[in-house]
């Protein structure tokens, strides 16, 4: 057939199919809403009906960006020169790594014209915490608790990165975890499945918005399905052994919650569940996703994941890990190579069958069409929109806004903040305090080095203070390579600058230490042992102290620390994370006052790393450490209490609230209404996070003892009160059983309602 005739009939209006506005759209609505998506199918089908099967694999094959596009055909004997036969004899259906609409454009120009289908290329890309524009981490936008302001910042970076040209991101991370070991949790949401899920959704609604054909959207991708986050002694890449029950309630909620609102992809997993990996894990692909779920998108292996099931000894060469990978449902190749090398085998001799690779690539196109892509393939290459829209103020402003929002007050003892506006010596203390770079955290991929604003930046925009900088010590050694595939030489030893951090501090009237980790001492592959003050930094730290205790203790790190030493003896501690570009300004406004801090820790925070995994909705074991137990043989450490550092949803204010008077209304058999009254008993405005959390006291399972299922962000004026009302339904008060059924059983329950997890404000109630 004819190119041009092939691609005019196949272009077409397209439409989202994010299931949650079918169910919000009018009648009318729906019915269009529908006939597009049957026109789609339509379409899909009719395309699949003249490919190969060479063309329908090559739709199953992503390579990451192998040569610059805009340059030089790569040459016989390259290494690239494969992989561009392949793109241009079609075998090619996505790449990732690719950034800016030149590169982007003289790709798709290849796909489009030189190949015998045209079909589209889809560019992903590790959009993760802002494209250009870089946002707090992860974790710190969860600790914000503010869905809007999280959804907002996903939208900004749809925006730009669309501009740019890419239309598809490896975000947003959904993984539960509760390790802090583990360095992945600062692209994550935390601990808790009900927080994860609001967040997850947020982040998909940013994404994706209304209409995915936007150029202001992209598709994303929820990863890493599944079970990610529970790797053995939080070690990347390691296995995971954990119960049907964690499964069931911990794990699966968040990846559940992004597909009911239209998801269009997902990301397997590196890690075994059940000594099966999961790219092989037909459970979790077919059986749950696409089958019990109804997922309708397309699964994307992580980056090599499919080639490395042979190295786990699940497979004996690429080729059977081809076939185990398709037949699981993993229906995209992330770079190994195996299924445009050995599908085509495979179907020939009868171990897969065709009709599976049908279900694969009608599910990639379907993504396609949804994007538009196939009525414009160039609709994300406009080098003009790119210019005006990347970097734009309106994202430096939101990404000053999140920061802010992003920050946790953990400790203010005689109110040491916000510092004084005027008449103070002020010492700023710590590499990290003039750093540009390390606040950006990790996955940074199109963000510039030395592009965020440092805190000592930020504290010299206030003028009323004589403010003066002594480093004290590197964190990393000088000539480290700050780069993302390297590691990070950590200074164990160099106190060579202690001496002019002790002078500065001896004459100063509060010292400002800024002290944590580098931006790539979490992440991926970041892994650690141990959690605490990383080199010399926690031995800088106490030296000050010697002379200078007024000490305000700025953290800028990926994941929770085990900074014990420093809550029992500095008197202000301020959780800032890394915040991204606007980091230095933010932290400066909430040291200074000008921004009431409001976020609560979304995850716990230990006291020793021995404590790790260590979370808040834990089970009571038969032999509690209870008071009542006088005896040597109950469930305890005996070098250290269980009780953590700062427990999840854990973080003060300027101001102080009072909780009283929770009231419990049963207005059904399942259907709960509790209700409390908050006082802004202080004398400035602030937010609130209200947190809901129940305990199902018996079941056909054990309960953990407390589990969050309600929470509301609420500003007060001075002494004022408000009544806040939590309703609680038959999907709060149910969990599911070691088979995957969800149930409500009747029984007594208690509720507490406070501003942490560790809230004893409580009231009981019971259903039928």
């Amino acid at each position: 057939m004819n190119k041009a005739i092939l691609i005019c009939f196949l272009f077409a209006s397209i439409v989202s199919n994010a299931q949650k506005h079918n169910r919000e759209q009018a009648p009318e609505q729906i019915m269009k809403t529908h006939s597009n998506q049957l026109r789609i199918e339509h379409r899909i089908d009719s395309l699949l009906g003249i490919m190969t099967l060479e063309e329908k694999i090559g739709q199953m094959n992503q390579y990451s960006g192998f040569w610059d596009a805009t340059g030089p055909t790569p040459q016989e004997g390259d290494q690239a020169a494969a992989k561009y036969e392949d793109l241009k004899n079609g075998l090619v259906g996505s790449m990732l790594n690719v950034k800016g609409v030149s590169q982007i454009k003289a790709l798709q120009k290849i796909a489009v014209e030189e190949t015998r289908l045209g079909i589209p290329l889809i560019f992903g890309f590790d959009v993760i915490h802002g494209y250009k524009t870089i946002s707090p981490i992860p974790l710190a936008e969860s600790a914000s608790w503010d869905l809007v302001a999280i959804k907002k910042s996903a939208q900004n970076a749809a925006e730009e990165a669309a501009a740019s040209g890419i239309n598809w991101t490896f975000a947003p991370m959904v993984d539960i975890s509760r390790d802090a070991r583990w360095g992945r949790v600062m692209e994550g949401a935390g601990e808790d499945p009900y927080l994860g899920s609001k967040i997850g959704v947020a982040r998909v609604e940013g994404f994706q918005g209304d209409n995915l054909a936007s150029r202001k959207t992209i598709a994303a991708c929820a990863k890493h399905f599944a079970a990610y986050g529970f790797v053995e002694s939080g070690r990347e890449y390691n296995t995971v052994d954990i119960g049907t029950s964690t499964v069931y309630n911990v794990v699966f909620p968040p990846f559940k919650a992004v597909t009911e609102v239209g998801v269009r992809t997902f990301m397997n997993a590196f890690n075994l569940l059940n000594d099966i990996p999961a790219t092989g894990n037909e459970f979790l692909q077919r059986d749950v996703l696409k089958n019990e779920w109804n997922f309708n998108g397309f699964v994307v292996s992580d980056w090599g994941s499919i080639g490395e099931m042979e190295t786990h000894g699940y497979a004996k060469n690429l080729k059977q890990s081809a076939e185990l990978a398709i037949k699981a449902g993993s229906d995209m190749d992330m770079e190994s190579s195996a299924y445009v090398k050995e599908l085509v085998n495979l179907v020939a001799e009868g171990k897969v069958e065709e009709h599976l690779v049908d279900d694969a690539v009608k599910r990639i196109l379907r993504v396609k069409f949804e994007l538009g892509l196939f009525e414009d393939p160039y609709r994300y290459c406009n080098e003009e929109y790119e210019k005006k829209v990347v970097g734009k103020k309106e994202f430096h402003e939101d990404a000053l806004d999140m920061a802010k929002k992003s920050i946790v007050l953990l400790k203010n003892e005689n109110n040491l903040l916000p510092l004084k506006k005027e008449q103070q010596k002020i010492a700023v203390i710590g590499a990290l305090a003039s750093d540009k770079t390390s606040p950006l955290g990790n996955w940074v991929l199109a963000g510039e080095n030395g592009s965020a604003i440092s805190v000592l930046e930020g504290l010299k925009q206030y003028k009323g203070n004589s403010i003066k900088y002594a480093k004290g010590a590197d964190v990393a050694l000088p000539d480290s390579k700050l780069n993302f595939t390297q590691e990070l030489d950590v200074n164990e030893s160099d106190t060579s600058g202690f001496s002019e951090a002790i002078a500065l501090a001896k004459k100063s009237d509060v010292v400002v230490m800024v002290l944590g980790e580098h931006g790539l001492q979490s992440g991926e592959a970041r892994s650690r042992t141990n959690i605490d003050l990383p080199g010399v930094q926690q031995e800088l730290l106490e030296t000050i102290y010697k002379v200078n205790k007024n000490i305000v203790l700025v953290l800028t790190n990926g994941r929770p620390l085990a900074i014990t030493w420093a809550s029992e003896n500095i008197p202000a501690i301020v959780e800032a994370w890394q915040l991204g570009v606007q980091s230095g300004n933010a932290i400066a406004q909430v040291l200074y006052g000008d921004y009431n801090p409001s976020g609560k820790l979304p995850m716990t925070f230990p006291r020793s790393v021995g404590q790790v995994p260590i979370y808040y909705n834990n089970k009571r074991t038969g032999r509690p450490n209870v008071e009542i137990r006088k005896e040597v043989f109950k469930s305890r450490y005996i070098d250290e209490t269980n009780e953590p550092l700062y427990p999840f949803g854990f973080g003060l204010s300027y101001t102080m609230f009072s909780y009283e008077h929770i009231k419990i209304n049963k207005t059904s058999k399942r259907n709960i209404k509790v209700s409390v009254e908050l006082t802004n008993t202080g004398t400035i405005k602030g937010k609130e996070v209200v947190q809901l959390y129940i305990h199902d006291k018996y079941g056909s399972i054990v309960r953990p003892l407390k589990e969050l299922k309600g929470f509301e962000l609420v500003e007060l004026e001075a002494k004022e009160t408000k009544t806040i009302e939590f309703t609680l339904t038959e999907k709060e008060l149910g969990f599911y059983t070691n088979k995957g059924e969800f149930v409500v059983e009747p029984g007594a329950f208690n509720v507490f309602v406070g501003g942490s997890s560790n809230t004893t404000l409580s009231g009981e109630f019971s259903i039928e």
